[in-house]
């Protein structure tokens, strides 16, 4: 069920740096023999790359309401009615009131799992390498049909009555990314797209759009050239009627990515992590979810040492590693081009920038 939250939406804007300085007390507890690039407040004893229980069982939390929480590749709002039986299915499986709360940005999704508001959230592909060194977060699910956890690709898209063909044809155009942060969005062309002839920041200065949903509008309203999206959000766009396919062109595709990941907080009483993900794993998307995410009608299970490990590659080719000094340069820059679109669009629509 989804329930009204009292929860502020200022409560999950917590200056990130704040929350990471503080942080250090937290390991003090006991000795890590290893972390990687997990935040200091996480242990990695066992080398599966993602945050360990705490040895501490007074550490475990068992809330008595759950928090979670969507990847806002597009409008939040959007999901609240479509997520809606999984909630109510949750609620009654795990036996907990659970309540799906939207957040606005990807650095307000992160720092709500950090400092313990969220306790379990589907992330988008990018965020969630920070996640999981930031916020503690354990991926354990994807969406998927069948047997077969599916994936996205990065789409290069133009409008179709337009004269571009190739990528080298945007140099010096307007073309879109998302955010800071985002794997399709931004660190992958960035990776991929100068050994085809464009090169960010060099033959383009990239237009930070505030989501995948904002890009494809603002290539049909003609605000952008080009834009950098993910084909999952393209295809449900499509499918929901929001734009029309044969409005666009794609003028590139990549190999295939991992799609958005489920986890949840690493400090979980395990028991309850436990029966989390069954409950995950015996769920049947209805119709409508399976109309909105492309035929995908469940969650299978995935690892993040094994399946995030090309979203990694990118991340460490783009120079934007999960560490804590990637993370607020981007969440700082994700901060920049928010407050930016506030400005353009206080002015108007007639004072674009």
């Amino acid at each position: 069920m989804i329930f009204k939250s009292t929860f502020s939406y200022s409560r999950f804007f917590i200056l990130p740096t704040a929350l990471l300085a503080a942080s250090s007390f937290s390991l003090a507890q006991d000795a890590c023999p290893q972390r990687g690039q997990l935040d200091t407040a996480y242990c990695d004893a066992n080398n599966d790359l993602v945050a360990d229980s705490p040895t501490n069982k007074s550490k475990h939390r068992d809330p008595s309401t759950l928090v979670w929480a969507y990847t806002p590749v597009e409008d939040p709002a959007v999901y609240a009615n479509i997520f809606k039986p999984f909630t109510e299915h949750l609620e009654k499986c795990v036996g907990k009131k659970t309540v799906y709360y939207p957040v606005q940005s990807n650095a307000a999704e992160i720092e709500a799992m950090r400092s313990g508001r969220l306790h379990f959230a589907g992330f988008s592909t990018g965020p969630t390498g920070f996640a999981v060194n930031m916020a503690g977060a354990v991926p354990f699910a994807a969406k998927g049909v069948g047997t077969e956890v599916r994936g996205y690709n990065l789409l290069a898209i133009v409008k179709s009555g337009s004269s571009f063909q190739k990528l080298g044809d945007l140099k010096g155009k307007k073309v879109a990314h998302t955010s800071p942060s985002s794997n399709s969005g931004n660190l992958a062309p960035r990776v991929l797209f100068p050994s085809l002839g464009l090169t960010p920041d060099n033959d383009y200065k990239p237009m930070m759009s505030g989501g995948h949903d904002k890009s494809i509008l603002g290539v049909a309203s003609g605000d952008y050239e080009m834009a950098a999206v993910a084909s999952d959000v393209f295809d449900r766009m499509i499918t929901r009627g929001t734009v029309k396919k044969e409005d666009f062109r794609i003028i590139y595709r990549s190999a295939t990515f991992p799609t958005s990941s489920f986890a949840y907080a690493h400090d979980l009483k395990p028991e309850l992590a436990t029966k989390l993900q069954q409950c995950f794993f015996s769920f049947r998307f209805t119709e409508t979810m399976q109309k909105e995410f492309n035929g995908d009608d469940r969650f299978l299970p995935i690892t993040y040492a094994k399946d995030w490990a090309v979203v990694r590659d990118v991340a460490e080719k783009s120079g934007t590693p999960y560490n804590k000094a990637a993370y607020e340069a981007e969440t700082k820059r994700e901060a920049e081009a928010a407050a930016k679109r506030a400005a353009a669009a206080a002015a108007g629509p007639d004072k674009k920038p």
